[in-house]
């Protein structure tokens, strides 16, 4: 199982300019399609008198979710070639948003995929990209008789542990690499009285 991807820790800008023409990138760590409604209302609010707001998505570890945009461009021409840097970089839990200012003279096919895909380039290069772990939360409860057990197990699997409470009946919260979540909580349940 996955559980390791790369995405961008913040957000960047890229730029390119072709023939009059300005290709404004913008990417955007995110992890819903939600937010990148959010980012895409807000660019398209300051940037108002733009002609085109394109952009591609990844979301998901394996980047299972994508999607594509041209927003009136020819289709294929732009939001293509941002997906395509995006696969190339194996990044995911991103959008790239490029934002074009028509310059009076038309790039015609080529030029449209060129310059879409060297102002995500562009956005990209001037990104921190970082890997992350896909990661599983979740409870532990049971009896404070129990807690050795408890212990030893978390001490050997070594999850991160997120917050803990001990009365007669315990809590502790925990975090864990998702590949490895199925067997410490095999583990745990193999002790009688605990509830997950």
């Amino acid at each position: 199982m996955q559980d390791k991807y790369l995405t961008i820790s913040s957000a960047s800008e890229g730029l390119y300019k072709e023939k009059g023409s300005r290709f404004i990138a913008f990417a955007y760590p995110v992890s819903s399609e939600d937010e990148v409604k959010r980012y895409l209302q807000e660019l398209k609010k300051k940037y108002y008198d733009a002609r085109h707001h394109c952009y591609a998505y990844r979301l998901g570890v394996a980047g299972e979710l994508w999607r594509a945009v041209d927003d009136g461009e020819p289709s294929g021409t732009a939001g293509k070639p941002v997906l395509g840097q995006l696969l190339s970089h194996n990044l995911t839990n991103i959008v790239v948003f490029v934002v074009r200012y028509f310059g009076g003279i038309k790039l015609g096919v080529s030029g449209l995929i060129n310059a879409y895909r060297a102002a995500t380039y562009d956005v990209i290069q001037n990104a921190n990209i970082v890997e992350k772990e896909d990661k599983d939360s979740f409870s532990v409860e049971f009896n404070y008789l129990l807690m050795n057990d408890v212990m030893k197990i978390i001490k050997e699997e070594q999850p991160e542990i997120i917050k803990q409470s001990f009365d007669m009946t315990c809590k502790i919260d925990l975090r864990i690499r998702r590949s490895l979540s199925e067997t410490l909580k095999n583990r745990l349940l193999k002790i009688d009285g605990i509830s997950l």
